[in-house]
């Protein structure tokens, strides 16, 4: 059966994010786990982790705790992101999870020339996110997640759904998520 990961950096308990991530898992088939990133209370790596991590790295010990997200990214089928549209990108807890899930030896590896290469088994990467005002080309979080696919994590096809100008005073709510859910109706088979 197919793995879908669905990481969920949505603090809001009526996320619209969430909403229109949920449309994205009901189009793909298969075993959905859910990481919901402001509930698992991860630390930013500091010297004390890294320290940790890298010798572990070095004995080659994947299976310690602290590589269970990067196993569980690198072990996925198709991977969802909810991240909600915030200062240009998004919550702080998805880039605390993406320095947990960029692992060598799990997620990419460098060739003899030293250059990444992708160990990741996902075919694509949903990136879901709405915003009360404009996205337009500004939106970092979605190019961030898009070059690690394509420089570490070697996933092929990262797709972005979003729904913008949602707060903006006289907007047609309903219509603009209805407009990015028949989008994903689409777009993700």
């Amino acid at each position: 059966m197919r793995k879908v990961l669905f990481v969920n950096a949505c603090p809001r308990p009526h996320s619209r994010t969430r909403l229109l991530a949920q449309k994205v898992l009901e189009r793909l088939e298969g075993e959905v786990s859910e990481v919901d990133l402001f509930q698992e209370k991860m630390q930013p790596l500091d010297w004390e982790l890294l320290r940790q991590r890298d010798q572990l790295i070095s004995s080659r010990n994947f299976s310690a705790p602290i590589f269970q997200y990067a196993n569980d990214f690198a072990a996925a089928d198709d991977i969802v992101i909810a991240a909600p549209y915030w200062d240009l990108a998004f919550p702080s807890v998805l880039r605390i999870y993406l320095e947990y899930v960029t692992v060598t030896g799990v997620t990419f590896r460098y060739t003899p020339q030293g250059v990444p290469e992708g160990l990741c088994k996902a075919e694509r990467i949903f990136y879901v996110t709405t915003a009360g005002g404009p996205v337009g080309g500004n939106n970092l979080g979605y190019d961030y997640v898009k070059a690690l696919a394509g420089t570490f994590y070697g996933v092929p096809k990262v797709l972005c759904f979003k729904a913008e100008n949602l707060d903006i005073k006289g907007a047609d709510v309903e219509g603009i998520l209805k407009n990015a859910a028949d989008e994903i109706d689409h777009a993700v088979l």
